[in-house]
């Protein structure tokens, strides 16, 4: 969805010229919800451009970088408030250029192609810049339904005690068997409660350390190759070791899978009381950072838990 920022004089939503000839002409600036950031030698700029008219809307940022809004607090949150000056204005700019590059505002020196029209900069205002985290298993079991205490409160509820919660755990058991591949959702219609449970001891697989029911832990059920993965292991080549009561050989397992986990991260950034001259806002939602934007190695950690 696209958002339509209308220019204000006085109490008017419509910032209108009247032209020498009696014509009304109304002035409309249209850009995506979204934008865009590129990170100089000491300043980040937080940016979105359009074409067709040649726009930008940009706030610079001095002494602080991607690195730092990507790093949130033990609440999974960023959020810091800047103030808007000549060290860190916010632009509005026009081009004379059909089309702007992608990167306008990612270059040490400027695309001689691009020429200016109009440079408005506010120095007044502030900006609120937030970061939201929100980390996954990718377990293909949604988070809510992880919350087995039914507390509203995801990190009590450790079903391995392995100090990974079940919903940023992609093994909830610790059976070295991935939950998504112990059938949590068998027909994918979200509803839990067919979950395989291979023994019928009530409890289903991807939270039940013994599959099988025959007294062997699954994560030891590795008799053909010791590589923390029961899911390879079959000795009569037909029901994997682990999900047949019939074997019960036992290999102790020496160590947890390594985990990895996503991470997701929500950015936006809000503008108060900015002031271009014609152009004003008391609140101005600037939009959400495009994924893009997010490094590729900020997208997922890893973590093997301690074996016990």
């Amino acid at each position: 969805m696209r958002k339509v920022f209308y220019l204000f004089l006085s109490v008017s939503l419509l910032f209108i010229y009247s032209c020498d000839d009696g014509d009304i002409i109304t002035v409309e600036l249209e850009f995506e919800d979204s934008f865009k950031a590129c990170q100089g030698s000491n300043s980040l700029v937080l940016y979105k451009t359009k074409d067709d008219p040649s726009e930008s809307l940009s706030l610079r940022i001095n002494n602080l970088t991607l690195t730092q809004i990507l790093t949130v607090g033990t609440n999974n949150t960023f959020e810091r408030t800047i103030t808007i000056n000549s060290t860190n204005p916010f632009n509005y700019r026009t081009y004379s250029n059909t089309k702007l590059p992608n990167d306008l505002f990612c270059n040490d020196i400027p695309n001689s192609e691009v020429e200016i029209v109009d440079d408005t900069e506010s120095t007044s205002g502030t900006a609120l810049l937030k970061t939201v985290l929100t980390e996954d298993d990718l377990d293909d079991i949604p988070s809510a339904f992880e919350d087995l205490n039914s507390n509203d409160d995801l990190t009590d509820d450790d079903t391995d005690g392995d100090t990974i919660p079940n919903y940023i755990d992609a093994d909830d058991d610790g059976d070295n068997v991935l939950t998504k591949n112990e059938n949590p959702d068998p027909n994918g219609d979200g509803d839990f409660s067919d979950a395989q449970d291979t023994d019928g001891d009530g409890i289903p697989d991807y939270l039940d350390d013994d599959d099988d029911g025959d007294g062997v832990l699954t994560r030891d059920e590795e008799n053909d190759s010791s590589d923390n993965n029961p899911a390879n292991d079959l000795t009569n080549g037909e029901i994997t070791d682990y999900l047949n009561p019939l074997v019960a050989n036992t290999v102790p397992a020496t160590a947890y899978r390594e985990h990895t986990i996503s991470k997701s991260y929500i950015v936006t950034l809000t503008l108060y009381n900015i002031d271009l001259g014609l152009i004003s806002y008391d609140e101005f939602e600037f939009g959400v950072l495009e994924a893009s934007a997010i490094p590729t190695s900020s997208k997922s950690r890893k973590i093997t838990p301690t074996f016990n």
